[in-house]
């Protein structure tokens, strides 16, 4: 892992040419990591394919690691509100609130961009451990904490057995997911159409339900 650089002073930029740079740098750094991995990856490269000097990329972003976060904050958390926002709070019936919410997560966590970043922190959090606590923290976690979130008023208004909402929302993930995930993560298992999708939703919440209901 390079060694992190102390930035120099930052550029005086107007709010929106400052965005835009900075999202610049994220869309570059998005096209290396995937294409050839976080190790391979160079502060110097990404400079380099901006078309701008290394100090001028470590005014935005102190070190590799930062960059990764905010990769990682980019492509997963900002889809993940889509995944939820729509459905929150949920509405008064149950299973098209837990079939809506499966459907849109079971979509997202399918997408191209998402499955290559867990196949990314996969391959290289063996020698960078780091990053598996970054993707957790800006992934998982927070996914998990939304669910508990979701689950949080359908269990105090008695809609479900009486538990913590984060374990409620653990099971209810495991369930949704079943083998589906893991299948599409390794290659093995063609893309869902729409109708697949809530097909497998629709199945994964009947067993919920028979458990929670």
């Amino acid at each position: 892992m390079e060694t992190t650089l102390e930035a120099p002073a930052a550029e005086v930029l107007p709010l929106g040419k400052s965005e835009r740079r900075r999202q610049a740098i994220l869309d570059v750094a998005r096209e290396l990591f995937q294409a050839q991995g976080y190790a391979a990856t160079s502060m110097s490269e990404i400079a380099a394919r901006l078309g701008g000097s290394k100090g001028t990329l470590y005014n935005y972003f102190r070190s590799k690691e930062e960059l990764f976060a905010a990769f990682m904050i980019d492509t997963c958390q900002i889809g993940a509100n889509a995944v939820f926002d729509p459905i929150m709070p949920p509405g008064p019936d149950l299973r098209e609130a837990l079939t809506d919410l499966g459907v849109n997560f079971l979509t997202f966590l399918l997408k191209p961009d998402t499955l290559a970043v867990h196949r990314l922190v996969v391959a290289e959090c063996g020698r960078f451990p780091e990053l598996g606590r970054i993707f957790y923290e800006t992934g998982p976690k927070r996914g998990q904490e939304n669910l508990a979130r979701f689950f949080a008023p359908i269990v105090a208004e008695g809609r479900l057995k009486a538990g913590d909402p984060m374990e409620i929302g653990h099971w209810y993930k495991d369930i949704l997911l079943g083998d589906v995930y893991n299948r599409t993560l390794w290659g093995v298992l063609g893309e869902l159409t729409p109708a697949d999708t809530r097909a497998h939703v629709s199945r994964a919440v009947d067993v919920f339900l028979r458990a929670f209901g």
